[in-house]
């Protein structure tokens, strides 16, 4: 699991622009579903036949990170940068992006009036080595991701963009160990999530599924002073109840329970003031899709340096297993 996350992490893909990361989960996808396609928003979608009369179930974890976009390029070639999804000003001071190309930056910021309080985003700059816009190597356009390798400290990994690469990693390590299914699978790995939702909400119209799981990352309350909130890391991975865009399938949230516990699988129950997944996209898909979510707690989501607990990954695996591994009457 370190290894397959550590690749998928370190891959480029901010939103819009994921056909790296995209290559990469379908040379992993191969052999694991009995076939694969990418449809016209870009989501790669992987079906795996059950082996009796299922349900049609979809899940969900997204492909795409966070990001910037070059907005402008002045005549000393420093570059202006708008952000692509949720980008925290106070982590962008000192920070290295890649661009699609290989092209590495280093963010600076201007002369600050009032030093002691953030920044907005447009008082910070990109520095690529560039003299002018003539020999810039990127463009008015171009998309860059955060640059940080996977770590590890302790029971814990830290990276970028395990917002949702962990989801991705748990969805094909499940596939991996799966024995069986009665049920018809289709998982789906979206784009445009940063952003809006958006590849779930065509994905999901384009299949209508009996039922889906969202697979993401949710914050913890386990931090000096954090916002009050009963996740922790390394208790097990959290089935969501409610948060700021949805409330989940009560069918579905009673079935991972009941599946966690039946299975003896820790876990907690998710309430987020803040933030949303793929499920609400797919939930009021159509006529309306019974849809659920299994969140990985995670320390420091959309910073350089996104903590989870390998047990809680680990656990989030078996879960995911167990649930679509049986017949399924919500």
């Amino acid at each position: 699991m370190k290894e397959l996350l550590q690749k998928l992490t370190e891959t480029y893909g901010p939103s819009g622009s994921e056909e790296q990361i995209r290559a990469v989960i379908a040379a992993e996808l191969g052999g694991l579903v009995d076939e694969h396609r990418v449809d016209a928003l870009g989501n790669l979608i992987g079906i795996k036949r059950g082996s009796g009369s299922g349900l049609k179930v979809m899940l969900a974890a997204h492909i795409d990170e966070i990001g910037v976009i070059v907005t402008h390029i002045d005549k000393k070639g420093f570059l202006r940068f708008a952000p692509i999804g949720g980008v925290n000003p106070l982590t962008l001071l000192g920070s290295r992006v890649v661009f699609g190309n290989g092209v590495v930056g280093a963010i600076g910021v201007e002369k600050l009036e009032s030093p002691k309080e953030a920044p907005p985003i447009d008082k910070f700059y990109l520095d690529v080595g560039a003299t002018s816009p003539d020999d810039s190597p990127v463009r008015v356009g171009d998309a860059a991701a955060f640059a940080r390798p996977l770590v590890q400290v302790g029971p814990r990994w830290v990276a970028k963009a395990m917002d949702d690469r962990v989801g991705c990693a748990v969805v094909l390590e499940m596939l991996r160990r799966l024995k069986s299914t009665p049920h018809e699978l289709y998982a789906v790995f979206t784009v445009q999530e940063e952003i809006g939702l958006r590849g779930a909400q065509t994905s999901a119209y384009g299949l209508d599924p009996d039922m889906a799981l969202a697979v993401d990352v949710t914050t913890t309350g386990d931090t000096p002073e954090a916002q009050t909130m009963a996740i922790e890391l390394g208790k097990g991975p959290a089935i969501k109840v409610k948060d700021s865009g949805m409330l989940a399938h009560v069918g579905v949230k009673d079935l991972l329970i009941q599946t966690a516990q039946a299975e003896n699988i820790p876990y907690q129950l998710e309430v987020l003031s803040r933030g949303t997944t793929d499920a609400m996209a797919i939930q009021v898909t159509r006529n309306g899709i019974p849809a659920g979510v299994i969140s990985i707690p995670c320390r420091y989501v959309h910073t350089n340096s996104e903590m989870v607990d390998m047990n809680d990954v680990e656990n989030a695996v078996r879960l995911l297993a167990a649930t679509v591994s049986k017949p399924i009457s919500l």
